[in-house]
């Protein structure tokens, strides 16, 4: 019973859901891709390498993509702010071969407009 009321909520941003749909059109395993993490996630683990200069506790994840043969360079990046112990917000996801990165102030305005 005491690991039922540590249950992970986890909580999706528009803009996650929209990039994910997105993607999907043109990476038919990425919903597999990342599965993994998001149940490393609800199971409680913490993933991935902390962003630095925001005022969230935010993490951003490398997952290969299964459908080209770059590796993890090439495959996708997952950010998720870890709001409480037991709640956790996906913020974005996008593909590192369309994207570089994505700036600490998106990042900030997707969670702010996610929170109000």
């Amino acid at each position: 019973m005491q690991n039922e009321s540590q249950s992970i909520q986890i909580l999706v941003t528009s803009e996650f859901k929209r990039n994910l749909k997105i993607l999907s059109k043109r990476y038919r395993h990425i919903r597999s891709d990342v599965q993994p993490i998001i149940d490393q996630l609800q199971s409680g683990e913490i993933v991935g390498d902390q962003i630095p200069k925001i005022p969230y506790t935010v993490f951003k994840v490398r997952i290969k993509n299964s459908d080209n043969q770059k590796g993890k360079s090439g495959g996708y990046r997952f950010i998720y702010y870890l709001k409480t112990s037991n709640k956790i917000i996906l913020v974005t996801i996008y593909s590192k071969s369309d994207q570089q990165d994505v700036a600490i102030t998106k990042i900030k305005q997707i969670i702010d407009g996610f929170l109000s």
